[in-house]
């Protein structure tokens, strides 16, 4: 982590993301299809990165696209909240999360957290497929990236801060 001085106001510190990016491929059940379609689409472009999923997404995107993906549990059984683990150690830097907006899942819970540490965190997120095709084609992609990171301890001791 590097301490900003360049934006004092909007962050505190900066995490540099490198050239290969570590990338966490996520999909509820009526998702995953389109996932798969985006993500067979864009084989080259995810080639070139570290794929990480949860459990059932991550063997499936593996076995249709022929990459290595480390993959977590699955959702419901632990994988959002250990990937969410990973963005906090700084271990994901883009998330592809093709979730169910009309369809309650079993661990909601679990995936308003890891949507809220990534916005803690400032990771890239995609949620549909055309955000994701705005984010895996962005130039920033293939290039070193600073986040800010905003240290949100400092606002519980001081919330005008």
């Amino acid at each position: 982590m590097i301490k900003s001085n360049t934006h004092p106001s909007i962050a505190d510190s900066t995490i540099r993301m490198n050239k290969k990016k570590n990338i966490a491929l996520i999909a509820h059940d009526h998702r995953k299809p389109d996932l798969l379609d985006w993500a067979e689409f864009n084989k080259d472009l995810l080639s070139q990165h570290n794929l990480f999923g949860t459990g059932t997404t991550g063997s499936l995107v593996a076995d249709k696209l022929d990459l290595k993906v480390h993959t977590f549990k699955s959702g419901p059984l632990g994988g959002d909240l250990q990937i969410g683990s990973a963005i906090v150690d700084n271990e994901i830097d883009v998330m592809i999360f093709f979730w169910d907006p009309l369809l309650a899942q079993p661990h909601d819970v679990d995936v308003k957290a890891l949507l809220r540490i990534s916005v803690v965190y400032n990771i890239p997120i995609a949620c549909s497929r055309s955000s994701a095709d705005f984010l895996i084609t962005s130039p920033l992609m293939d290039a070193e990236y600073h986040r800010f990171i905003v240290d949100y301890s400092q606002r519980f001791k001081d919330p005008l801060k």
